[in-house]
């Protein structure tokens, strides 16, 4: 009867000490998923929760921003990269022109370059403080000036925590050249 107790006693014991770890582990679920259509209630899908720089660590809200921005392009939004983009920003593109915040959200609310398809194949973040450098491969398809083009490119974003936010400072893209034959 004594080793039943004392059985039944240490299950008691390690359930009571692994529930808070149990519980914890879930974090917010996303706001809404294609699956159930349902919401958790927080109105903000994960990648919005973290990207806004409330959760997660820095490699996860610059991840969630990264996966915004794609969004953003995809969908032609410019009030991402209003938020988003440094006042100083440039970004240089395959052709070479440098590009500033005002000149990259002008172009898109015009409708020069529209974007089918981003699909990013491999991604790295490297920390340094206040500043994250992500860079990137990806297939894109889409038209510029009507246009089409489609590729694979990789790019490097710089991401620089001002006041407590994160703002892209710096955008570069370079073609991939096919493999030589």
């Amino acid at each position: 009867m004594r080793k039943v107790n004392f059985t039944l006693l240490a299950l008691v014991a390690v359930s009571l000490l692994a529930a808070p770890l149990a519980l914890g582990q879930g974090g917010n679920p996303p706001a809404s998923t294609k699956e159930s259509g349902q919401t958790s209630g927080k109105g903000m899908t994960a990648v919005e929760q973290t990207g806004k720089g409330k959760g997660g660590n820095v490699e996860q809200q610059i991840a969630a921003l990264s996966d915004q921005a794609v969004q953003a392009y995809l969908k032609g939004d410019t009030s991402f990269f209003e938020k988003y983009l440094a006042d100083d920003y440039t970004a240089i593109y395959a052709s070479g022109r440098l590009w500033t915040k005002t000149q990259e959200i002008e172009d898109l609310k015009a409708g020069t370059r529209k974007f089918e398809a981003i699909d990013v194949q491999e991604r790295k973040i490297s920390n340094y403080g206040n500043t994250s450098v992500v860079t990137q491969l990806f297939s894109m398809k889409g038209a510029i000036s009507g246009k089409p083009f489609s590729g694979d490119f990789r790019c490097t974003r710089v991401w620089v925590k001002q006041k407590g936010n994160w703002k892209l400072v710096a955008f570069q893209v370079t073609r991939v050249a096919p493999p030589s034959q």
